[in-house]
Order: structure tokens, then C-alpha cells, then sequence
């Protein structure tokens, strides 16, 4: 365990405040704070956070603070930015989270982060590329969540075709965390079979997965709940140095013929980040698909540098 268990994350919005419930209850951290533009804002997404851990097992400490709080930190996470509305994509708010994230560069840079930082900020691949660059951090320092949440659902889909439980299945999504992202079906297994063996509709699955976070902004308006939880997973690999396999929006040198781009990919998770990238065998299809969707991705990263 690190000797510091101190997480800070930077936007109290909807998912900022879903992520600081989600670890709180988790019980992974010492110590939560919460930070945003709008201090009265964090101040009351700290204190109604607070108020919940009276009924936990395990003590955390939930406050407000400052760009400050991050130079001690075991891990600072990202969740600024304007929600998506119906009918928008996560493209669609390229502009404006650039620019919320270049003002933010300007607070962090000068503090000279130690710590992992983890972006959960739409358009998830491009703002990762973004920050990283602006922050001049290393790859496996600065990274986003990517197609994380994209595989946790894409793991409720497969289990609720074949019936089989969630925790015997093994799958993930890569590339766009977005309406380019795939499947390597061929790596995916449930109950230690191949996915083939389910006779289950590749098209139907992917399509499912890809929809997932529109439907949930159409009935109800954000998405919060599965972005908390999957932020904590990524959390626990980094505070408790799990060396788990997880997706990641990570830079590629090279990796998967790409370079110069953050794309979704598996990988190893520790205490200092990023500690390996998983290399998957791609079938020439799954491959051509990954391409495709880092061309959606390599497109709009140039878009961002010229904002």
C-alpha cells in the first residue's frame, strides 16, 4: 500500500462528485478532495460526500480544496468539462473542453505532479493527449479512462446475451472511447470458452455497447454511475499497485502500428501508472477496425492542437 492514500479530483460536476462517492464507499483512500472553479460547488459535493461515510465500515476523509492538494497526492483525476446533451457526441464538446483544459494546465503545470494523473474528461482520447502535453508528463503518468467504461459495459451486454455472470467473463473495448470504438471479439472469452461458441451477434453486441451512454443521457440526462465505479477500479490498481489489466487511453509508440495518439487499449496497472501495454493478437478485420477508429481519433487530436 502507498504510504499516502490522498486523491484529488479536479470537477464536482455530476461525474466528479459520482467518483468521490464511488471511492469513498470503496474504501481505497485515506482522504478525498474535491476541487472546482465554483468553490461553493465543491464545498457542497464534499460535505453531502462526507455526511455518507457516517455509515461506512472504514473512516475517509472528504473535504474541498485546492490545485494545491494535488502536490501530495497519490493520484489527481480530471472531471472537468460540460456534460453531453441528447443527440451529441462526445466529438462535439472537443472545443470547449479544450479550453477548460488549457486553464487548468496553467494551475498544474507549475505544481510539478508527481503523482499518476487519470482524465476522465470527454472527448476522453483527445483530452488525455491534451493534458499529457500541456502538463509535459510521461505516458504511463497521464493518462484517460478510454474505453474502461466502454468495457464494463460492453461485459454486461456479453453476459446478459450468453447468461453467463459478469465475473466469468474476459473482454475489452479499444480504440475511441466513442462511435468509433471496437471489439476484438476474438480475444474475448466467457466461462474460459471463445465467444464463438455462443453463436452471439457480433454486430448486436458492438452496436449495444457503442449506444449504451446515449441511451442512458436520453432517458435521464448524464451518465455518473458507471464512470464513478469504473474510475475506482483504475484507483485501486494505482493506490494498491494491482498490476491489474485494465483498458487505458495510453500514447502508442508504436504499439498496434499507431504512434502520436491515445487510444484505448489494455493495459498493466500499478503504482506509478501505465506499466505495460498489453498487446493483443488482432484478427486482420479487428485490426483494420482499430485503425479506423485512431484515424477518428489521430483527426481530432490535430483539431485540439489548433484550439
Amino acid at each position: 500500500m502507498l504510504e499516502k492514500r490522498k486523491i484529488v479530483i479536479i470537477g464536482a460536476g455530476h461525474v466528479g462528485s459520482h467518483c468521490a462517492y464511488a471511492l469513498a464507499a470503496s474504501g481505497i483512500c485515506e482522504e478525498i478532495v474535491l476541487v472546482d472553479c465554483v468553490k461553493e460547488k465543491a464545498f457542497a459535493q464534499a460535505l453531502d460526500v462526507a455526511d455518507s461515510v457516517s455509515f461506512m465500515p472504514h473512516s475517509v476523509t472528504v473535504r474541498s480544496g485546492e490545485y494545491s492538494d494535488c502536490t501530495d497526492a497519490s493520484l489527481t483525476v480530471i472531471a472537468i468539462g460540460e456534460p453531453r446533451l441528447p443527440g451529441q457526441t462526445r466529438l462535439d464538446l472537443l472545443g470547449r473542453s479544450v479550453e477548460l483544459l488549457k486553464e487548468l494546465a496553467s494551475e498544474l503545470k507549475p505544481l510539478a505532479l508527481t503523482c499518476p494523473v487519470v482524465t476522465i474528461t470527454n472527448p476522453a482520447d483527445i483530452a488525455a493527449d491534451y493534458l499529457r502535453k500541456s502538463l509535459g508528463m510521461g505516458r504511463c503518468q497521464c493518462f484517460g479512462t478510454g474505453t474502461l467504461l466502454d468495457t464494463a459495459r460492453l461485459i454486461r451486454c456479453l453476459s446478459q446475451a450468453s447468461g453467463v455472470d459478469r465475473k466469468s467473463i474476459s473482454a475489452f473495448s479499444m480504440g475511441e472511447h466513442g462511435d468509433s470504438s471496437m471489439i476484438p471479439f476474438s480475444a474475448v472469452t466467457i466461462g474460459g470458452l471463445p465467444f464463438d461458441s455462443f453463436h452471439l451477434n457480433k454486430e448486436d453486441i458492438l452496436k449495444q455497447t457503442r449506444q449504451a451512454g446515449m441511451d442512458i443521457i436520453e432517458g435521464k440526462g448524464s451518465t455518473e454511475f458507471g464512470i464513478g465505479r469504473a474510475l475506482t477500479e483504475m484507483a485501486s490498481c494505482i493506490l494498491r499497485d494491482e498490476k491489474r489489466i485494465l483498458p487505458a487511453s495510453v500514447l502508442l509508440n508504436g504499439e498496434y502500428g499507431q504512434s502520436g495518439i491515445h487510444c484505448g487499449v489494455p493495459c498493466r496497472i500499478g503504482r506509478n501508472g501505465i506499466e505495460e501495454i498489453i498487446q493483443l493478437k488482432l484478427t486482420d478485420e479487428e485490426q483494420k477496425m482499430l485503425e479506423a477508429s485512431c484515424q477518428v481519433i489521430r483527426k481530432h487530436t490535430e483539431m485540439a492542437a489548433g484550439i
